[in-house]
């Protein structure tokens, strides 16, 4: 496919963090873009206000004429998560159409520029961010296809004036194996997807062929611990080819020191909150030595990083009200996240509101869940998000609620959470999830900025 000759673009499945941020791409092009999803959301009001025509409805009677016959110039995407039985899907597979996945279309524009691919089951979208704006704001440049909004930039996309693109590589449906990396950074490689590898040793195995990808003389950065071979080791808290260390909060700031074989960076103010976000800081500051970067240029980066949309991002901030929203839906993120949560406001009570995202997932992980969840001074548990799956017998909210030991446990509804808020005014308390979960955050910031 030659993408520089394509001047219409249909997605399905556009609402997607990925997808819109091809979306974007081709809309900068100078492309018509067209496209559907099925539930209206900030996102896609967004596109549309770019430009962007959107169908909310599985008609294929919403296709614009253009696309009815395939031709040189028509590109349609598709991303695996949309239903198998979607209309417009097999409408355009029956006129002809070559339906490409976001991932394979991904490959292709990253083919022949320098790649920095950030992987993992969780720390993947922040580390990219991350990486991306060091890059930009350092002013060595970059584009970027980012797995969240970016809160310096406002967007998933970015568009730079060099070849280096910075690319979140999603395991996802194996998406990541149509990328050849010049850099590639592993975050983590828990247990995830399930329902798609069946059991960790193939997701590990489908991690070792992303890293099988990396071009020759490109380079491997793993974090500490995991499985897989590379050219430089990072964590967050011990010793490796490059770490952290010094850790520590100053006023409700994270701050830490950098060390690696060829030198250190002291005293870094990290932008965002976390202990989990000073590791992917430490696999950042890696990519950015690499490729040349200037200490200071590194550390100034760093202090102006605002962090991604719905990552540990500050709703609420003033005194005696804080309310924080982030997109953890794992039970190792949720453990990062709780445990800063910790060390950020040791003395103020936890609420915890969580909604638990896909059915499988929460079959496969039920334990770690209950473990995780244990932590809040008080959970208030919603249902099940199922996303693209159908229900599973026995496997709801009430069946986790029973094996969490929190002290005050509740199963609640969205106008449930609003009701706690107007009434309890929590001082502290976050909403967590990868659902819809994130409509309650404008309610909350109603509610909890004037209580």
């Amino acid at each position: 496919m030659n993408l520089d000759a394509i001047k219409q673009v249909y997605l399905i499945g556009i609402g997607g963090i990925g997808m819109s941020g091809l979306a974007r791409y081709f809309k900068h092009l100078g492309c018509e873009v067209n496209g559907y999803d099925r539930t209206e959301t900030e996102l896609t009001k967004t596109l549309v206000k770019e430009g962007i025509a959107i169908s909310y409805q599985d008609d294929i009677n919403t296709i614009d004429a253009i696309f009815h016959v395939p031709t040189a110039e028509t590109l349609v995407i598709f991303t695996p998560a949309i239903p198998k039985d979607s209309k417009i899907k097999a409408f355009l597979e029956s006129q002809g159409h070559i339906l490409y996945k976001r991932s394979q279309v991904l490959g292709i524009i990253s083919e022949s520029r320098f790649t920095v691919a950030v992987a993992g089951t969780h720390g993947k979208t922040t580390t990219s961010t991350m990486v991306a704006h060091v890059l930009k704001d350092s002013g060595y440049d970059c584009s970027a296809f980012l797995g969240g909004i970016s809160s310096n930039y406002g967007t998933n996309v970015l568009y730079g004036n060099n070849n280096t693109v910075v690319v979140e590589a999603d395991e996802f449906d194996r998406s990541f194996l149509t990328l050849h990396p010049n850099i590639a950074i592993v975050t983590s490689s828990d247990a995830d997807h399930l329902d798609i590898y069946g059991d960790r040793s193939h997701l590990l195995e489908s991690f070792q062929l992303f890293l099988d990808k990396v071009v020759e003389g490109g380079t491997r950065i793993i974090k500490k611990g995991l499985e897989f071979a590379g050219q430089i080791s990072y964590s967050g808290h011990e010793i490796a080819d490059a770490y952290a260390s010094n850790v520590h909060v100053r006023d409700g700031e994270f701050f830490f020191d950098y060390q690696d074989t060829n030198g250190r960076i002291d005293d870094i103010h990290l932008g965002i909150p976390g202990t989990h976000n000073v590791e992917n800081a430490v696999a950042a500051i890696a990519v950015a030595r690499l490729l040349g970067i200037e200490n200071e240029a590194i550390k100034k980066a760093l202090t102006t990083f605002k962090g991604v949309k719905r990552r540990f991002e500050y709703i609420v901030r003033k005194p005696g009200t804080v309310y924080i929203d982030d997109y953890a839906h794992h039970p190792e993120e949720l453990r990062a996240f709780l445990t800063s949560m910790r060390k950020l406001y040791p003395t103020k009570k936890l609420n915890v509101v969580f909604q638990p995202h896909l059915f499988t997932r929460t079959r496969d992980f039920v334990d770690g869940f209950a473990e995780v969840l244990s932590m809040a001074d008080n959970l208030l548990l919603m249902e099940i998000y199922p996303a693209r799956e159908l229900p599973i017998e026995g496997i709801n909210s009430s069946w986790l609620l029973d094996k969490i030991t929190a002290e005050k446990k509740q199963l609640v509804t969205a106008e449930e959470v609003l009701e706690f808020a107007r009434d309890e005014k929590p001082e502290l308390i976050v909403t967590v999830g990868a659902g819809d979960i994130d409509k309650l955050v404008k309610p909350l910031q109603e509610i909890l900025g004037h209580a």
